[in-house]
């Protein structure tokens, strides 16, 4: 019953930024603009995953992830560089298991749901690096004054 609901409520036409062709000019960036991820930024997030996580639909479990994080972080560093540069994510982290939430009211009613999506974990690290590399980005740039920071790491209430 949920899931003809969650797919009619989320579609392709919902999302504009999914028709968007990586080789237009607007989304080109320089290597400047986007640092890749070495092997150590790689090394680092992978062992600081939580081994309580669950398995994503890949079926690769965090545990495995973080005990061979030295053997595993140069290969997962060259599909980050490979995947930043060709403006492509690996078909196996677009897949997710979807499950429903209740939130209230009555059960038996969709609406009353919010579907969550539980994805890769490579994908949700190379995720993590690319915010971390657009933050670095915009702080060194001095790109968000201090009116708009209200959603950023290390903000500062009062002066």
């Amino acid at each position: 019953m949920l899931n003809p609901f969650f797919t009619l409520i989320f579609n392709e036409t919902d999302r504009p930024w999914a028709a968007q062709s990586p080789e237009s000019e607007d989304n080109k960036c320089g290597n400047s603009d986007f640092p890749l991820a070495d092997t150590e930024i790689v090394r680092d997030e992978l062992c600081q995953l939580n081994v309580r996580r669950s398995v994503g639909p890949d079926g690769i479990h965090p545990r495995v992830l973080k005990e061979l994080a030295d053997v595993m972080a140069g290969p997962l560093s060259i599909i980050y560089e490979r995947s930043v540069e060709s403006g492509e994510v690996p078909a196996d982290w677009k897949l997710a298991s979807v499950s429903q939430i209740y939130k209230k009211g009555v059960r038996e009613d969709p609406v009353n749901h919010r579907p969550v999506s539980l994805t890769s974990v490579p994908g949700k690290i190379m995720e993590k690096i690319m915010l971390g590399t657009i933050e670095r980005h915009l702080n060194h740039n001095a790109m968000i004054r201090h009116s708009q920071d209200g959603f950023t790491k290390q903000k500062v209430l009062f002066n």
